[in-house]
């Protein structure tokens, strides 16, 4: 049972006690006619509560059957009034009250709150921050745990949203039991918690979730609005005005600021968003923002730390460029494009594309290339440099056409840093969670080309 349900039936059962009072009144008056029309209304009362518990815990639940004792003291003392064998105000109130006592101590003690934690991913590709966090609730038998993909937009340079909306719901894994963003009440079942990992609300220029799961409105609806970031971030010193500087735009958003909880990926990032925040609140808000910040780690790095090569499945499409004609398996390479590197490069950007899978093109006998450009690379250039989508475009059809390395743009992140033996490509938050493999990194340079 929710909270709020059960903290709804106790004081339903403190307006049952207030009747009793009003019936030994009545009683010790003699206004018998107003004593029955509160008895009517404590059997009405009464059932709704049973109602509510069934409804619940199921049928027969014990605090069900003291209820049924109760209405039949209920009954009782009407049938002794109809009757004229009339007990005592007192009497009877002590009667109402004795049995409501055990209703009471049932509603305490057999009755557990179950805590409903409610989880909005809006990319599937990033479910990754969130899930472990899913999994835990999931597994505690006193909590319901929601899972809700919700819809997002890529925008027009104009800022307005193109429509339709993107919704991945069935881009998220098999195991993974989903709630239709249009079948849950937010107003109604108001979850204890709701965690989100996007944080920018309406101040990303490339895409949106839908208006009514911006933070600014979900926090109407919770007790707890917890924001996990959907990605991890280079460790820095919190105490370097540059290193802080640097972060300080995935730092002050409205995520941040609305959440009544952060968790960031460790307790030196803690420190530099504090550090931030402190900064830009004021130095009274400190204890706040101390309070708020949780550094106890990313989800994204315990799933890769979970995940092991032999429980991954590759596709068979893979299967054919990773290994040999003789069945032996080539060294995978992960090549990881980033939405920054092409917004600071441009075109150069594009030419070390092309470059470089030239270059693996020519070793495809011996190596595998895994290319997994950023899913927003698209909709970023769409929106803020048109200019530049048709010539990457063209780059993307060719490699996918030609079919001698690997295009990957299934939401599953992990299983590429599983499955891939080295790192090559740009800076990125995915970078911090390959160091946790122990594989070998290589940061790709936009200005230096194989053929100079």
């Amino acid at each position: 049972m929710r909270k709020q349900q059960k903290q709804m039936l106790l004081e339903m059962a403190g307006t049952l006690n207030e009747a009793h009072e009003a019936i030994r009144e009545q009683m010790n008056k003699g206004n018998y006619e107003a004593v029955i029309e509160l008895l009517r209304h404590c059997q009405e009362c009464a059932i709704s509560m049973g109602t509510t518990i069934e409804g619940s815990e199921g049928l027969g639940f014990v605090t069900v059957s003291h209820l049924e004792k109760y209405c039949e003291a209920v009954f009782e003392i009407a049938d002794a009034i109809a009757d004229n064998n009339i007990p005592s105000g007192d009497k009877a109130a002590k009667k109402l009250l004795k049995s409501l006592t055990v209703v009471i101590n049932s509603i305490n003690n057999d009755i557990v709150v179950k805590t409903e934690i409610v989880f909005l991913p809006y990319k599937a590709s990033m479910w990754d921050s969130l899930e472990s966090v899913w999994k835990k609730a999931k597994a505690d038998e006193n909590c319901h745990a929601v899972v809700i993909p919700i819809p997002y937009y890529d925008k027009n340079p104009d800022g307005s949203f193109k429509e339709p909306a993107h919704y991945e719901g069935d881009l998220l894994p098999e195991n993974v039991p989903i709630v239709p963003f249009a079948d849950y009440d937010f107003e109604a079942n108001r979850p204890d918690k709701i965690y989100i990992h996007n944080p920018y609300d309406e101040y990303n220029f490339v895409t949106s979730v839908h208006p009514f799961f911006y933070s600014s409105n979900l926090k109407k609806f919770t007790d707890e609005l917890v924001y996990i970031p959907y990605f991890v971030l280079g460790e820095i010193d919190p105490d370097n005005k540059d290193h802080l500087e640097g972060i300080k735009h995935f730092v002050t958003t409205m995520g941040v600021f609305n959440a009544d909880k952060v968790i960031v990926q460790s307790e030196a990032m803690r420190k530099a968003y504090i550090n931030i925040l402190v900064k830009e609140t004021g130095k009274d808000k400190k204890e706040y923002w101390e309070k708020k910040i949780v550094g106890s780690g990313s989800p994204k790095i315990d799933k890769i730390l979970d995940v092991k090569d032999q429980e991954v499945s590759v596709p068979k499409a893979w299967e054919d460029i990773i290994k040999r004609p003789d069945g032996s398996k080539k060294k995978i390479i992960f090549y990881n494009t980033s939405v920054q590197a092409l917004l600071d490069n441009d075109v150069k950007m594009l030419e070390k594309i092309k470059d470089v899978l030239k270059i693996f093109k020519e070793n495809s006998n011996d190596i595998a290339l895994l290319w997994r450009p950023h899913p927003l690379i698209e909709a970023t250039l769409t929106s803020m440099k048109p200019e530049l989508y048709k010539a990457y475009k063209e780059i993307v059809d060719e490699y996918r056409a030609e079919n001698w390395g690997i295009y990957d743009d299934t939401p599953d992140m992990d299983r590429a840093v599983v499955v891939s033996d080295a790192y090559y490509g740009d800076m990125s938050s995915i970078v911090w969670i390959y160091q946790k493999t122990g594989k070998p990194i290589m940061i790709q340079n936009a200005e230096i080309l194989a053929a100079e």
